[in-house]
């Protein structure tokens, strides 16, 4: 039986898809918890518009990570920081610092959790950082550090 599932459910999908189920499971367990509907022609026609406009949305959001993505490129943050020699910092820069620069000097307001630093930046110089921007579209950011 084909069901469209209002909520994620364990080992059957997530919510949003259409999926085989077997009868039973689908009339004693999904149905009743409101965890699905049953996909009739009209249940099916509605679900076919809201993936569409998923669809769009999706495409949209797209679009805008791609413009946010060009911007950055486009960026070089320059952080100081105190060291001593060979350039090597006292403490470190960390994705936090990063995050705060960029809000506050070029108003990009990114989650600290979406810049993708391996370890802290502990050294002066040029330091190309990764910034996921959507799922599949990650932004190449320049960090130079100053030693104060």
């Amino acid at each position: 039986m084909k069901v469209i599932l209002l909520k994620d459910v364990k080992d059957l999908g997530k919510a949003g898809e259409l999926v085989n189920s077997k009868t039973g499971y689908a009339r004693n367990f999904l149905f009743p918890k409101g965890l699905a509907i049953e996909a009739t022609p009209a249940n099916l026609k509605q679900w076919e518009e809201e993936q569409e406009k998923m669809e769009a949305k999706r495409q949209k959001e797209k679009e805008e990570a791609l413009e946010l993505k060009a911007k950055i490129e486009k960026i070089t943050v320059e952080l100081k920081g105190k060291g001593g020699e060979g350039g090597r910092l006292f403490g470190s820069i960390t994705s936090k610092d990063i995050a705060d620069k960029l809000k506050k000097q070029y108003k990009l307001d990114i989650d600290k959790k979406k810049i993708e630093l391996k370890d802290n930046i502990k050294s002066a110089g040029v330091t190309n950082v990764d910034i996921r921007v959507y799922p599949e579209i990650t932004a190449n950011l320049k960090v130079n550090v100053v030693i104060e």
